[in-house]
C-alpha cells in the first residue's frame, strides 16, 4: 500500500486544481505556475516550462484579465461560455501535469475523465447559476457570483497545493452541494425573477 501513497496524493492534487479551474481558467494554472517557481510543488517533466518565469508573467497578466472580465455585466456570460471548453482543458492539464503515471493511455485517460469532467461539471453548474442570476437581476447580482468564484478558485488551488486530502473532502461535498441544490437555486431564481411586474 505504500507505493500507492503518491499516486493517491497526486491524484488529489490533480483533482482538486481540475475542480479550481471550474472556477476560473487561470487563477489556477497561474497558481500552479507560481508555486513550481518557487518549488512548493514538484512538475512532471512534460510540464517543468509551467514554472518559468516568462509562463508565470503570461498566466497571471492572463489571470488578471479573466477575472476583471467577469466584473463587467454581460460580458460574463460570454466569458461563461468561452469558460466551458477551456476549464476542461485546463483541468486536464493540471491533472496531467500532477499525476505520476508512466503509462500515456492510464495518465490521460484519466486526466481527461477525472480532470476535464470534474472542471467542465463545476463551469457548467456555475454558469447556469449566472446566467439565472443574469436573468432575475438584470446582472446587477452577478459580481456576487463572481467574488465567489473567485474566493472559490484561490480556496481550492491552496488547498489542492498545500492540504490536497481536504481538497478532495471539499470537491466532495462541492459536487454533491452542486447536484442537490444548484438546481433549485436555479429555478428559485427564475421563478422570482418571473414574480417581478414588468
Amino acid at each position: 500500500m505504500e507505493h500507492l501513497g503518491p499516486y493517491i496524493i497526486s491524484l488529489f492534487i490533480g483533482i482538486g486544481l481540475a475542480t479550481a479551474t471550474g472556477f476560473r481558467v487561470f487563477l489556477p494554472l497561474f497558481f500552479v505556475s507560481l508555486a513550481s517557481f518557487f518549488n512548493w510543488i514538484p512538475l512532471q517533466d512534460n510540464w517543468q516550462w509551467l514554472g518559468s518565469l516568462h509562463a508565470l508573467i503570461a498566466l497571471g497578466m492572463a489571470m488578471v484579465f479573466e477575472i476583471l472580465s467577469y466584473y463587467i455585466p454581460f460580458v460574463d456570460n460570454i466569458m461563461d461560455s468561452i469558460a466551458i471548453p477551456l476549464s476542461a482543458i485546463a483541468g486536464t492539464l493540471l491533472f496531467s501535469s500532477q499525476f505520476a503515471e508512466s503509462n500515456d493511455i492510464i495518465k490521460w485517460g484519466l486526466s481527461i475523465i477525472a480532470g476535464g469532467g470534474t472542471a467542465a461539471t463545476v463551469s457548467t453548474a456555475l454558469s447556469g447559476i449566472r446566467l439565472a442570476s443574469s436573468a432575475s437581476t438584470a446582472g446587477i447580482g452577478n459580481p456576487l457570483v463572481s467574488t465567489v468564484e473567485n474566493t472559490g478558485a484561490t480556496l481550492m488551488s491552496v488547498l489542492a497545493v498545500f492540504v490536497p486530502i481536504i481538497a478532495i473532502i471539499m470537491v466532495i461535498v462541492l459536487i454533491y452541494w452542486l447536484f442537490r441544490f444548484g438546481k433549485r437555486i436555479r429555478q428559485k431564481i427564475q421563478s422570482s425573477s418571473e414574480r417581478i411586474p414588468d
